[in-house]
């Protein structure tokens, strides 16, 4: 087992690729009482086009089954639904669906090993029929219209709709009532046995463990099975150009919301960590709470919060989201165009960007202290290609000139997006 230590935040990874593909990751926190494991498959809501390893046919199937597959894992042959039985044990189990990767998980303190019984038997345990897959399209059905009736999503979705041309990121992550009606059981059984082979699979435990004792439990949980091999997954080129700038949608809403999109450019692997910093502290300088944009923002009573602020990446797209509420979300996107302007003329603010870079470095620390917050972390990093403590040692590589270099790089007009949902 592969042991990498990171004595900035005194923590152990240790890494075991199984003889089936299956990659494990624990995180031993001694004297922990919660206990928390993820088990996640790199397949998300942009995976519709593929070849399955030993065929050469491109297959290609509905937007949404991922999100589909994912609900339907719960249901066993017994008529019994795994979530309930986790939930009986008083584990706090879920599952999600991403654009590039689905996840199931539970937390606890007590009745760990039963509960990972269950989570490791519906995972490796598909039941799909004609009739329970037509029942689950009238429940996402109805799921997919609450998220359009959902202003937060909706100011979202439109901000990639008006960045990406054809990456299927811009995609609804459920797909839409249409797509998913042409899901059957033998599109669920295919896609289930390409990505759900241990190959494309990875787990992460986090908690008071023996790593060695862990990884035997885990073991002896698997059923026989082989890596089949790399996935070849298949996507539309992508101009660099945006489609549109503006976008406005009205919705029954007490306050306007409003997105900015920026769309950024691929870079190689070996860059990705390190540009996410700097995106990190260059957002927090030019919009973040203690920046003068946002205390002009705030004493003008334009917004009454700080904006969230992501950066997404995979290695076929990238982009920052900047979104919040505002009386008047035109005129933060203007403020936010001159405060870069400003920038542009009189450079970034040196110490500005020290401050923020230790704040940040300390925001990485923190996320430590949390099982949910490692395993998810280690997880979704992962998939990425990406080691988490990346981060941590990355950051000092993060100098004011690079930092500078990115911004020039990003802030270019014609690659920003507005997004507003208002009455």
């Amino acid at each position: 087992m592969q042991v990498i230590e990171n004595l900035k935040v005194k923590e152990k990874l240790y890494i075991e690729k199984l003889e089936n593909g299956l990659t494990v990751m624990i995180v031993p926190k001694k004297g922990i009482q919660k206990k928390y494991i993820i088990w996640g498959t790199h397949y998300g809501s942009n995976e519709s086009k593929f070849i399955v390893p030993g065929e050469t046919e491109v297959t290609t199937v509905p937007d949404g089954v991922a999100h589909f597959l994912e609900h339907k894992m719960f249901e066993q042959e017994s008529g019994v639904n795994s979530l309930d039985t986790l939930t009986a044990l008083g584990v706090n189990a879920n599952a999600y669906t991403t654009n590039d990767h689905t996840a199931y998980l539970f937390e606890c303190t007590d009745n760990f090993y039963p509960a990972m019984d269950e989570l490791m038997d519906y995972v490796q345990h598909p039941y799909f029929t004609d009739e329970n897959v037509e029942k689950e399209k009238g429940i996402i059905g109805q799921e997919i219209m609450m998220y359009d009736d959902y202003p937060e999503w909706r100011v979202y979705l439109n901000t990639l709709e008006a960045m990406y041309h054809n990456n299927p990121v811009k995609l609804d992550i459920t797909g839409t009532i249409e797509t998913i009606s042409h899901i059957d059981k033998d599109i669920l059984y295919k896609c289930y046995n390409t990505f759900y082979n241990p190959g494309n699979m990875a787990m992460v435990i986090c908690g008071d463990f023996d790593p060695e004792k862990i990884l035997e439990e885990v073991k002896k949980r698997l059923i026989p099975n082989k890596s089949n091999g790399e996935i070849k997954r298949i996507y539309p080129d992508e101009p660099d150009t945006i489609v549109k700038e503006n976008v406005v949608q009205n919705m029954e809403v007490s306050q306007s919301l409003y997105s900015i999109g920026i769309k950024d450019k691929v870079v190689e692997q070996s860059e990705k960590v390190k540009r996410h910093i700097a995106i990190e502290i260059l957002f927090n300088e030019i919009i973040g709470k203690s920046s003068n944009l946002y205390r002009k923002l705030y004493d003008e009573g334009i917004v009454y919060a700080t904006p969230s602020i992501d950066y997404e990446f995979t290695d076929k797209y990238a982009h920052i989201i900047i979104s919040g509420q505002s009386n008047s979300p035109e005129k933060v996107y203007e403020l936010f165009k001159q405060e870069i302007e400003n920038i542009k003329k009189n450079g970034l603010n040196k110490e500005d960007f020290e401050r923020l870079k230790k704040k940040i470095y300390g925001l990485y620390v923190r996320e430590y202290d949390d099982v949910a917050d490692i395993a998810r972390m280690f997880l979704a990093d992962y998939f990425k290609g990406i080691n988490s403590f990346d981060y941590l040692e990355e950051i000092d590589a993060v100098s004011y000139e690079y930092a500078t270099q990115v911004f020039k790089e990003l802030f270019e007009e014609k690659k920003m997006v507005l997004s507003i949902v208002k009455k």
